[in-house]
């Protein structure tokens, strides 16, 4: 019987689902797969009635089946239809083809689609991994029963025969897609599909688990929870887009969070850092499960073997040697230790049981605090470790103040992992630099806690200060110990903010830092928890420009301090201006000249110099990461270093032309930037972290105000600023531009026109004015 197929459009019963915001996640998927599926069961049998074979009863040797995702039933709204046209050999299944293919068309519904024998199929199904998964979930919508059900036994049938064969290459293929598609719960713009932790590690194993590996249905099961968090998202993503895609961009997160009725951003992108991380846990402890039974097969077993109090490894994993022995309160972190130690797992059976251990206690005792250090110190082995008695709840109990920060995401460029795991990377990074301190386990347990703060309310520096001090006491450290690593913790932002965005050759500023500081040792502490903290914010926080000026003034701060050794020269750098530069301020001659990741201008010093260089910098496209300007005698000469990207290079030739035109009046800087920065209008929008501010400094410098501009990063915003410097008819001697993801810092030493620094309110309030202005970007 004909059910009236074309009696209503499928994208109208669309349009009724995705109006309905009380489906989501699963729910959706089930409305609207069973949706679609009764248009397209509909179109099947008009399609077989007129092809003559629906005449005398329901159709006999074809049928329609879904598969893939669509067989999984986890349709969402802009999910590709996955068919597949079975029939048998002598039935011509063209008419009935053209009778469902175009009709989907027509809708505009996209569609992955196949017409085969269920021989074809398996035989194809044979050698071809998408393949033979998607006929893994092979489910009969329409038509004759027989060669579907067919079709789905024999698929699995051959999957299991080929097992280990397909094991491997489905383990290839997830180490594969890892690499390239990132990870969902640290990615700032995840995709929740292919990605790391994703939807489809999830189906990955339960493919593993039809081809016999062993994996305890309790952990699939519990991954379902997980996955359908993903799944909900992804329904939730593509209803807010209208458009295919599984990668949760920074403009659509909002819109996402609010259709799921959380409170902001931050909170979704925490709840699918949690749900990646568990699935990307899991997912790891089976693969490796499943490769270590085939090393067993092949008769590589060994003898559990003793590693210390009570531990052995046993199958490549640290395990309790007797697990009916009493625990404890040491057991939890002396399991941990061994295992990063030797660089291995720890036994699930281990973790269940250490769930049982007793509480560490206040204070600690001494080797339960030994053991932490060097769980630490054992650098990027502590990491797995450590997220692996996160997920069996095991490592809040030990340091309780986490527990804010857990899976708390940091939404923007500069920082490439949510705010625990930058903190266990730190850690990891600070091992490796134990050499330059006095003290390597305080640098570690600084490094662990430096960010601790983020998740509460406040400054995170100076509530991370009182966190770590509870932390460090409850451990059992002395108060000497407390004070130096709560030091770092509250200055650990010191050394970078200071190098990139004060002017280092004025003796104020190391001397500045010199009193926050103290001693050498301390200053030792914190230059390499900078780089540890950089190096595991991102490539973006810490390069060799950034590295340069934190040992520069690291130098000048210890010869402050009257470190041994701290007389000889600070670096090696050349001077600025150089000798051939101050011939040319001499000369009164203009000169442009570029290399490598700078260009500098030589000319006679007058209003708008700067900005003038800047907006033809912008033009290009460059972004400029500092500036340094000195003039004399009515000349000036400004550095500008730019970021450059390796695969394209920068076009120094036409920047100069550009530069020199435009130095000469003959050129229309203004209408030309104009219209680039209309055409970036559309750019991706960026999460923007620090609220637009300008401060004045009268007290950091000697010699001229310190003018700190603070906002959102956008095209040509160096040009406004500097642009308004000018009108305003300041004199800037030096300058640090400082981004920081989708924000800038960007600091200015200047004098008034008189050359004197800017002391009086009402023209601070003026020159304020002028610079919020050109932070909301007029242009």
């Amino acid at each position: 019987m004909i059910r009236g197929a074309r009696a209503v459009s499928p994208p109208l019963l669309r349009s009724d689902l995705l109006a309905d915001r009380s489906l989501r996640g699963r729910a959706f998927c089930s409305a609207f797969g069973a949706t679609i599926e009764s248009w397209l069961v509909d179109l099947f049998d008009e399609a077989c009635l007129l092809a003559g074979l629906a005449d005398h009863g329901p159709a006999e040797g074809v049928a329609l089946v879904a598969v893939g995702g669509q067989g999984r039933s986890e349709l969402c709204p802009q999910s590709d239809l996955d068919l597949l046209l079975l029939f048998d050999k002598g039935v011509d299944p063209d008419p009935i083809a053209n009778g469902l293919w175009y009709p989907i068309w027509d809708t505009g519904l996209k569609l992955g689609h196949a017409v085969r024998t269920v021989r074809d199929s398996l035989s194809l199904a044979g050698d071809d991994l998408q393949t033979a998964t998607a006929l893994l979930s092979a489910r009969h919508l329409a038509g004759d029963r027989r060669p579907s059900a067919e079709l789905a036994e024999k698929a699995r049938i051959n999957w299991r025969r080929k097992g280990r064969t397909w094991l491997d290459e489905l383990r290839q293929s997830v180490d594969e897609r890892h690499r390239s598609a990132g990870e969902v719960a640290f990615a700032l713009e995840p995709d929740l599909k292919e990605g790391r932790g994703g939807l489809r590690d999830v189906h990955a194993l339960i493919w593993a688990r039809e081809a016999g590996a062993e994996i305890d249905p309790r952990v699939l099961a519990d991954l379902q929870r997980d996955h359908d968090v993903l799944l909900e998202v992804r329904v939730e993503l593509h209803r807010s887009t209208a458009r295919p895609g599984d990668r949760l961009l920074l403009q659509e997160q909002d819109a996402v969070a609010h259709a799921l009725g959380l409170a902001d951003a931050d909170e979704l992108m925490a709840r699918v850092a949690q749900a990646g991380r568990a699935i990307a846990w899991a997912s790891d402890e089976a693969w490796y499960e499943i490769g270590r039974k085939v090393t067993t097969r092949l008769g590589r077993r060994r003898r559990d073997r003793s590693v210390d109090q009570g531990l052995v490894i046993r199958d490549g994993r640290v395990a309790l040697a007797d697990p009916s022995a009493p625990l404890e309160p040491e057991t939890v972190l002396r399991v941990a230790s061994t295992a990063a130690r030797h660089e291995v797992r720890i036994e699930l059976g281990t973790l269940e049981r250490l769930r049982a251990a007793p509480p560490l206690g206040s204070p600690w005792s001494a080797e339960a605090t030994a053991r932490f250090c060097d769980l630490l110190l054992t650098g990027p082995a502590a990491v797995p470790v450590v997220e692996a008695l996160d997920q069996w709840g095991l490592w809040v109990p030990i340091i309780p103040e986490w527990e804010p920060n857990r899976c708390r995401p940091q939404r923007n460029a500069f920082h490439r992992f949510t705010v625990d795991r930058h903190l266990l990377e730190a850690a990891a990074e600070a091992a490796a630099l134990r050499h330059r301190v006095d003290r390597p386990d305080l640098l570690v347990l600084a490094a662990l806690l430096h960010d601790i703060g983020k998740g509460y309310p406040g400054d995170h520096s100076e509530v991370g200060e009182t966190l770590a001090r509870t932390v460090l006491a409850r451990m059992g450290f002395d108060t000497v110990d407390v004070s130096t690593v709560c030091s770092a913790v509250r200055h650990h932002l010191l050394l970078p903010d200071v190098a990139t965005r004060r002017d280092l050759d004025d003796p104020a500023t190391a001397a500045s830092v010199a009193r926050v500081v103290g001693t050498p040792e301390q200053l030792a502490l914190l230059q390499a928890l900078a780089e540890a903290d950089a190096l595991a914010t991102g490539p973006a926080a810490w390069g060799p420009w950034r590295a340069q000026l934190v040992e520069r003034l690291s130098s000048l701060v210890r010869r402050n301090l009257g470190a041994p050794g701290s007389e000889q020269p600070v670096d090696a750098s050349s001077p600025f201006p150089s000798v051939e530069q101050r011939e040319l301020l001499e000369s009164g001659a203009t000169r442009v000249a570029a290399s490598d990741d700078a260009l500098v201008v030589v000319c006679p010093d007058r209003p708008g110099v700067v900005s003038r260089v800047a907006g033809v910098l912008a033009l290009h496209g460059l972004e400029v990461v500092q500036a340094t300007i000195h003039s004399e005698q009515d000349m000036v000469v400004d550095e500008f270093r730019v970021n450059v990207d390796a695969a394209r290079g920068v076009p120094w030739d036409r920047v100069v032309v550009d530069v020199e035109k435009v130095l000469a009046g003959r050129f229309a800087l203004q209408s030309r930037l104009a219209e680039r920065l209309e055409s970036s209008r559309r750019h991706r929008p960026g999460v923007h972290q620090l609220v637009p501010l300008v401060r004045f400094d009268n007290d950091g410098s000697d010699e001229a105000t310190i003018l700190e501009v603070v906002g959102p990063d956008t095209p040509g915003l160096l040009y406004r600023i500097t642009r308004a410097i000018a009108e305003m008819d300041l004199d800037v001697r030096s300058a640090r531009i400082t981004t920081l993801g989708d924000d800038v810092v960007d600091t200015f030493y200047v004098l008034d026109s008189e050359g004197a620094k800017l002391v009086d309110a009402e023209v601070q309030h003026e020159v304020r004015r002028a610079l919020l202005f050109a932070l909301d970007d007029p242009a």
